[in-house]
């Protein structure tokens, strides 16, 4: 099956995925891959034919899993803001801050299959998060709260966003969950909290996977 239109879209991440919650982000139902490698070959002719990213949107990732249980413990931190849920993949935390009390949400991705998981998993959870496709580095927003999580994988991808993000850390919160990659930079990163979560071999090389939140200085 190729997706071509939003409908098709979360047609097809229904098919491939199934409807469940993350131990550590209990309460929250996600659409979710329950293996990794049937998932990628289901998607092969996707990614062929839209020139898009392999299917990352179908697992929740440590950064966003610790973002939502941070957000959940402390709802004052987006309750009444405008919220980004940034690289939001299947839109996690986006869901959680409208659950904590969040103004809106909005969930950006550049994978269409992304935008499409977030908006079943906001319905599946009754909430409403805006689904935003495409680069928007660069672009202002109407944002008080920026969540990122696991975006600095690639050195290229945090070039990209880190200036970006630091401006924006000028007038609101820009909170950054990182598992330990790479290219995570260390200046302008302040630590606020930090947990262990569970995660398995068929994403990561250990079982559990320690993430910090950080604040992004300006």
């Amino acid at each position: 099956m190729i997706a071509r239109s939003a409908a098709d879209a979360q047609s097809f991440v229904r098919d491939v995925t199934t409807l469940t919650e993350t131990p550590f982000v209990p309460g929250i139902a996600l659409y979710l891959a329950t293996e990794l490698t049937p998932l990628w070959q289901k998607t092969e002719t996707w990614l062929q034919e839209n020139n898009v990213a392999p299917p990352y949107w179908a697992f929740a990732w440590p950064g966003a899993q610790a973002l939502a249980r941070y957000i959940a413990a402390n709802p004052q931190l987006v309750a009444g803001k405008r919220v980004l849920d940034f690289a939001a993949g299947g839109g996690l935390a986006a869901i959680a801050a409208m659950r904590a009390g969040a103004h809106s949400a909005d969930a950006n991705d550049i994978d269409p299959l992304a935008m499409a998981a977030t908006t079943l998993n906001a319905a599946a959870n009754n909430v409403h998060v805006t689904a935003i496709l495409g680069d928007i580095v660069g672009s202002r927003g109407p944002w008080d709260f920026i969540m990122c999580g696991d975006v600095c994988y690639e050195a290229p991808m945090t070039r990209h966003i880190l200036p970006w993000l630091s401006t924006l850390a000028r007038t609101c919160v820009v909170l950054i969950a990182d598992p330990g990659r790479a290219y995570l930079p260390r200046e302008k990163l302040t630590p606020v909290a930090s947990c262990d979560v569970p995660v398995t071999f068929e994403l990561e090389d250990r079982l559990i996977r320690t993430t910090t939140l950080y604040q992004l200085a300006p």
